[in-house]
């Protein structure tokens, strides 16, 4: 029996558009709730969100069977945190800060299994085989691991033509609020600046060939038609935190409070 098929990566190299939703809050609940809620994927934040292997692991678990496919972003890219990550059952993830070629080499290698990587082989005592139910896991799983790199500096930019050519990277992510930070803009990625460079760096990536990923950024219609197919939405924090301002506001505001 094969790994099983990651849909998330079959879509994106069709190029089809695929909508997601940031977990933010650590709650296997909220991932539970955003996995059946009409997104692709839901990406669970193991960078900013107070996310660890075991609450990424209960969140795994909560999303099991619904229709959007889990992604984890990693803290850092270090090869025993994607280990670790991979091992508990994630077929697509994602790494930060990623600014050359060679740490595009380093986290395609960190993913696989030998030949083709370095990954720590235990898929006899792992969920990500169902604990050797999928018998032939070890040998097909490199094909269904989608890797999503994050371009979010001046330096990666410099170098997004060799990252992108990186056998085995499958989707760049521009994260757009550590580049404007980066290029001088700090908490204002809408800046002509910022915008002409997302839109230089976009053009880059499906010039090679690769998906493009991005948060936010503007009106979704408007990343479509610039080539954005990975495109993340918006955050369960952010949802829940308007919604709940905004009720508490809306009644002050009805009682002359």
């Amino acid at each position: 029996m094969p790994a099983p098929k990651n849909k998330l990566k079959a879509a994106l190299a069709a190029g089809e558009m695929q909508i997601g939703l940031w977990l933010a809050t650590g709650q296997p609940l909220m991932a539970e709730i955003g996995a059946t809620a009409g997104y692709d994927w839901c990406l669970i934040d193991g960078e900013h969100a107070p996310n660890d292997i075991p609450m990424i692991l209960a969140q795994l678990q909560a999303m099991n069977g619904a229709g959007a496919a889990p992604v984890v972003r990693v803290p850092i890219g270090q090869d025993w945190v994607l280990k670790q990550v991979l091992d508990i059952g994630a077929q697509t993830v994602m790494v930060p800060m990623v600014e050359t070629a060679e740490d595009a080499e380093s986290m395609v290698r960190a993913v696989r299994y030998p030949p083709d990587g370095a990954r720590g082989l235990a898929a006899s005592m792992v969920r990500a085989s169902n604990y050797n139910a999928i018998t032939d896991y070890a040998t097909t799983a490199n094909d269904e691991i989608c890797l999503i790199v994050q371009v979010e500096s001046a330096r990666a930019i410099e170098n997004i033509d060799t990252i992108t050519a990186v056998e085995g990277v499958d989707v760049v992510f521009i994260g757009p609020s550590d580049l404007s930070a980066d290029m001088g803009f700090i908490g204002n990625a809408g800046t002509p600046e910022v915008k002409a460079t997302v839109k230089h760096a976009v053009q880059r990536i499906r010039a090679a060939g690769k998906a493009v990923g991005i948060i936010g950024g503007g009106d979704c219609v408007e990343m479509r038609d610039l080539g954005v197919t990975f495109l993340g939405l918006s955050a369960d924090v952010s949802l829940y935190t308007a919604a709940v301002r905004g009720l508490a506001k809306d009644a002050r505001e009805r009682l002359g409070m």
